[in-house]
């Protein structure tokens, strides 16, 4: 197994289930996303700029998704904590995952990306 896959399957159900479901969810926005190891983490890039990543907030003891570029807009479920540009959504991974809203907060994001606010190298 490479690095991206041993973070995701050494991880405990129900976490890993939720993080698995996420990875998925990412993917599945855009042709242009893909996944790759940056930080020691999975990192989601569109096109050739960083998008987002997956984590285990350790205060929290939830997985998010950290959104690059969270700082252009916001939503009450997007929280900023002691970061300048991005902002996370916490998951409950006992609890269904808010699909609807996780769409709206990715898709936000790559519209930034693909309305040329963020230069794509």
């Amino acid at each position: 197994m490479n690095e991206i896959e041993n973070f995701y399957f050494e991880k405990p159900e129900p976490t890993k289930g939720c993080l698995l479901s996420l990875r998925k969810i990412i993917m599945s926005q855009d042709t242009d996303i893909s996944e790759t190891w940056k930080y020691g983490m999975p990192f989601f890039c569109y096109k050739t700029k960083m998008f987002c990543y997956l984590w285990f907030h350790k205060k929290h003891l939830k997985p998010y998704i950290g959104i690059m570029e969270g700082n252009r807009f916001n939503h009450p479920d997007l929280i900023i904590e002691k970061r300048s540009r991005m902002k996370l959504i916490l998951f409950d991974p006992n609890e269904d995952l808010p699909i609807d809203t996780i769409h709206y907060i990715l898709q936000t994001a790559i519209g930034f990306y693909k309305n040329g606010e963020i230069k794509i190298k």
